[in-house]
């Protein structure tokens, strides 16, 4: 008996040694100040992601087709320089500390108004001219990823409160989790996402419109013309926003439809059906040539869905590769865009005492 559990055992310890992420660290660069900028590399099997700690970043993702042939399937740089460089795409960010919109770069709370940045027409995008994105976070490894941690001063941007922002990016079960908390010490909003651009092709392998999209929610909140949400839970059957049923992101994108043209494209956010805090699917996109499957899981009430219509040509991205219009489409999980001036939106506020938490799950599989 002894001699069939050291055998039983034997077997087990390299089965659940496969189950591990492997994680190493580097130097990726370093900040005009003297910053060092680390990159951490996490591999399961043969899915592999980098992340950076500036602006928390996914750098790639390595995953492979139904052929098995592995391919980078997000938007970015080959070094530090072009990241630092571009202020309007924020290739594969943790965006804060409110990504997505708030109107005329403002917001009430506790009786009190408070004045942000204007960086997007009149209003606050991804959190003001020095958001997260732009910021050196501090990393440590963990097991099977890396943690990364930001404190955001009282007064940051505009917004109040000292903020510690702690996100994990883990690699499990051929999938990338990210995980955020945060805590203050004083009443302020925040929603952290993250920004990653994806071509499930490849990034630089043509665009996107050919991707199917599945998303199971029955309304999102339309927007004026300022991409600021009217306040309307609209519902999405009988518009071009229905992706109930799986749809080439082509197909209906250039149909003359108001919320369409407001958008130049898909730039909206989809009201979940779920209960807020319980992990639901949010969105499933398959590439049919490559036969890549990505499906979105989270915790959050929302995700917006953008197929890059502002992507003009004029980035150079990894490789030389050149990001034209709609070569890559994001899945941000999120509360809703400019909650902090909805009251009838799911709150957006984080007291004192309290623990921000939401988990989102990249999960990757192929089709035949």
């Amino acid at each position: 008996m002894l001699r069939k559990a050291i055998c039983a055992f034997l077997i087990l310890v390299p089965l659940a040694s496969q189950l591990e992420a492997k994680v190493t660290k580097a130097v990726f660069g370093e900040m005009p100040d003297g910053t060092k900028v680390e990159i951490y590399t996490l591999e399961e099997g043969a899915l592999k992601a980098r992340i950076m700690t500036y602006g928390a970043r996914v750098v790639s993702l390595e995953v492979p087709d139904r052929g098995g042939k592995v391919a980078d399937v997000v938007l970015g740089y080959d070094n530090l320089a072009g990241y630092t460089a571009d202020h309007k795409s924020y290739f594969g960010s943790v965006v804060g500390r409110y990504g997505n919109r708030i109107a005329k770069a403002q917001f009430s709370l506790d009786g009190q108004t408070y004045h942000l940045p204007a960086n997007d027409g009149p209003n606050t995008l991804h959190g003001g001219l020095v958001g997260f994105d732009s910021l050196v976070w501090q990393a440590h490894e963990i097991p099977n990823g890396v943690e990364m941690t930001l404190v955001s001063k009282d007064g940051d941007q505009g917004f109040p409160g000292t903020l510690t922002s702690h996100v994990r990016y883990t690699l499990e079960a051929h999938a990338l989790k990210i995980d955020y908390t945060a805590s203050t010490d004083k009443d302020t909003v925040l929603n952290l996402t993250n920004h990653s651009y994806f071509n499930l092709a490849g990034e630089g392998n043509g665009d996107i419109l050919g991707h199917l999209v599945m998303i199971p929610a029955d309304r999102f909140t339309p927007v004026d013309s300022t991409l600021i949400p009217t306040g309307e839970l609209a519902p999405v059957a009988g518009t071009p926003l229905d992706f109930h049923k799986a749809t080439a992101i082509g197909a209906r994108i250039n149909d003359d439809n108001e919320q369409l043209k407001l958008g130049k494209g898909y730039d909206h956010n989809y009201v979940l059906n779920g209960k807020i805090g319980m992990l639901q699917k949010a969105a499933q996109v398959t590439d049919p040539t490559s036969g890549r499957v990505l499906t979105v899981e989270t915790t959050q009430p929302g995700v917006q869905f953008y197929s890059g219509n502002f992507l003009d040509g004029t980035l150079h991205g990894k490789h030389g590769h050149i990001y034209a219009r709609r070569t890559g489409f994001c899945l941000e999980t999120q509360h809703f865009p400019d909650s902090p001036n909805h009251p009838k939106f799911p709150t957006s506020e984080l007291k004192p005492g309290q623990t921000y938490h939401y988990t989102t799950i990249f999960r990757f599989s192929t089709a035949p």
